[in-house]
Protein backbone atom coordinates (compact mmCIF):
# COMPACT_ATOMS: atom_id res chain seq x y z
CA UNK A 1 0.00 0.00 0.00
CA UNK A 2 1.12 3.20 -0.98
CA UNK A 3 1.31 6.75 0.85
CA UNK A 4 -1.69 8.10 -1.14
CA UNK A 5 -3.82 5.12 -0.34
CA UNK A 6 -2.75 5.55 3.88
CA UNK A 7 -3.90 8.98 3.43
CA UNK A 8 -7.45 7.97 2.15
CA UNK A 9 -8.50 5.11 4.87
CA UNK A 10 -6.76 7.43 7.52
CA UNK A 11 -8.79 10.97 6.52
CA UNK A 12 -11.61 8.55 5.76
CA UNK A 13 -11.84 6.91 8.93
CA UNK A 14 -11.43 10.51 10.63
CA UNK A 15 -14.18 12.22 9.07
CA UNK A 16 -16.72 8.55 9.87
CA UNK A 17 -15.86 8.58 13.28
CA UNK A 18 -16.40 11.78 14.08
CA UNK A 19 -19.38 12.05 12.13
CA UNK A 20 -21.06 8.68 13.97
CA UNK A 21 -19.39 10.60 17.44
CA UNK A 22 -21.81 13.86 16.81
CA UNK A 23 -24.75 11.84 15.69
CA UNK A 24 -24.49 9.15 19.04
CA UNK A 25 -23.79 12.42 20.44
CA UNK A 26 -27.23 13.86 20.10
CA UNK A 27 -29.05 11.55 19.94
CA UNK A 28 -28.12 9.77 23.07
CA UNK A 29 -28.10 13.25 24.92
CA UNK A 30 -31.71 13.94 26.02
CA UNK A 31 -31.76 10.51 27.53
CA UNK A 32 -28.68 10.17 29.24
CA UNK A 33 -26.37 13.11 28.92
CA UNK A 34 -23.13 11.31 31.05
CA UNK A 35 -23.05 8.36 28.36
CA UNK A 36 -23.05 11.02 25.48
CA UNK A 37 -20.40 13.18 27.19
CA UNK A 38 -19.09 9.87 27.42
CA UNK A 39 -19.19 8.54 23.71
CA UNK A 40 -18.22 12.04 22.47
CA UNK A 41 -14.53 11.86 24.60
CA UNK A 42 -13.83 8.12 23.01
CA UNK A 43 -14.83 9.31 19.44
CA UNK A 44 -12.62 12.26 19.68
CA UNK A 45 -9.71 10.50 20.83
CA UNK A 46 -10.18 7.62 17.78
CA UNK A 47 -9.91 10.69 15.98
CA UNK A 48 -7.08 12.46 17.83
CA UNK A 49 -5.23 8.46 17.18
CA UNK A 50 -6.43 8.30 13.95
CA UNK A 51 -4.67 11.68 13.27
CA UNK A 52 -1.73 11.23 14.60
CA UNK A 53 -1.20 8.05 12.95
CA UNK A 54 -1.76 10.27 9.72
CA UNK A 55 1.15 12.45 10.52
CA UNK A 56 3.21 9.16 11.09
CA UNK A 57 2.62 7.79 8.07
CA UNK A 58 3.26 10.92 6.30
CA UNK A 59 6.40 11.29 8.27
CA UNK A 60 8.09 8.29 7.42
CA UNK A 61 6.89 7.73 3.72
CA UNK A 62 9.04 11.11 2.86
CA UNK A 63 12.28 9.04 3.94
Amino acid sequence: MNKKAFTHVLIGLSVITGAATLIAYFAIKPEKPWLALYVACCGGVLVFNFLISLFLVNKNFKK
